[in-house]
């Protein structure tokens, strides 16, 4: 197996990496600074555009924009012209409250989660877990999550899986042939390997990868929830990761230099790293449909 740093970019947290299979480019963020990049796996080359920080999260949209979290709200972006445009807000309010991570669903829907810190003990999260619409509705899907990250659906089920990383939980949910969400079960209780997950993939096999982002290392989980495989990386914070490469065997990660709340600064912290030789490929993520 190889890990290597691919080319010189250096995020403060590093997260979203996004596969487009169309361009065979890869596209992540730098949430902290409110970068969206584009990385060329060949040449490792980067280039960005800038959006009002902090991100949340983003997802691919037709062929020329995206979905984007910002803190409150979700808008349509198009990098070609710059264009900005809000979609949805939440209804919630509060300084330590903001989107956070979200995903494309095989509908074309995009749904993402909030991330609410600094709670009193026994405090209850605000926010929760949306799902804006192709047609652009914004509905509320579930409540109660501390901090979303890493939402994917299953790559053949009608299943969709999130973390709740201040719980150290993966969660799952089944959707029926109606559409409606069944309530969320755990899957995975993370604590036992000493972390909380934060983004997560599928391969094509059905395995669950995820990032556990306090111990530095990226780990597998099989239909059952067992842990199946965990590659230990030279970052102390890796934050998210997906499969890319014209075969779909590269797994990529992104990691954090300095989140606010989580900082190191080993020569490697902050880079976006290319694990080669894992031995699986990735199941194929879908496109938001969201009318621009």
């Amino acid at each position: 197996m190889q890990i290597e740093h691919l080319g010189t970019l250096r995020t403060d947290l590093g997260e979203c990496p996004v596969w487009d299979a169309d361009s065979q480019m890869l596209w992540m963020l730098d949430c902290r600074n409110g970068r969206i990049y584009t990385v060329d796996p060949q040449t490792g080359h980067d280039r960005f555009c800038e959006l009002p920080a902090p991100l949340g999260s983003f997802a691919l949209n037709g062929k020329d924009s995206l979905v984007v979290a910002l803190k409150e709200d979700v808008s349509i972006y198009t990098p070609s012209t710059g264009k900005l445009r809000r979609v949805a807000r939440i209804d919630d309010r509060h300084p330590n409250l903001r989107l956070n991570d979200g995903a494309a669903m095989p509908d074309g829907s995009f749904v993402v989660g909030t991330m609410h810190i600094f709670r009193n003990p026994g405090e209850a999260p605000l926010g929760g877990l949306y799902r804006l619409d192709p047609a652009g509705g914004f509905t509320r899907l579930d409540r109660g999550l501390g901090v979303v990250n890493g939402p994917v659906p299953h790559p053949s089920r009608a299943e969709f899986y999130v973390c709740d990383s201040a719980a150290r939980s993966i969660y799952r949910y089944r959707i029926d042939s109606a559409g409606a969400w069944s309530v969320r079960e755990r899957f995975v209780d993370t604590e036992p390997y000493g972390s909380a997950p934060d983004g997560c993939c599928f391969d094509s096999e059905g395995g669950l990868w995820t990032a556990l982002v306090y111990v530095g290392a990226i780990a597998r989980f099989d239909a059952e929830g067992r842990l199946t495989h965990r590659i230990d990386l030279p970052v102390a914070h890796p934050a998210s990761l997906c499969f890319g490469g014209p075969a779909l065997d590269d797994i990529y990660v992104t990691t954090i230099r300095d989140s606010g709340r989580l900082s190191a600064q080993g020569p490697l912290d902050g880079a976006l790293l290319r694990v080669r030789g894992a031995g699986l490929r990735g199941a194929a993520r879908p496109h938001c449909r969201v009318r621009a």
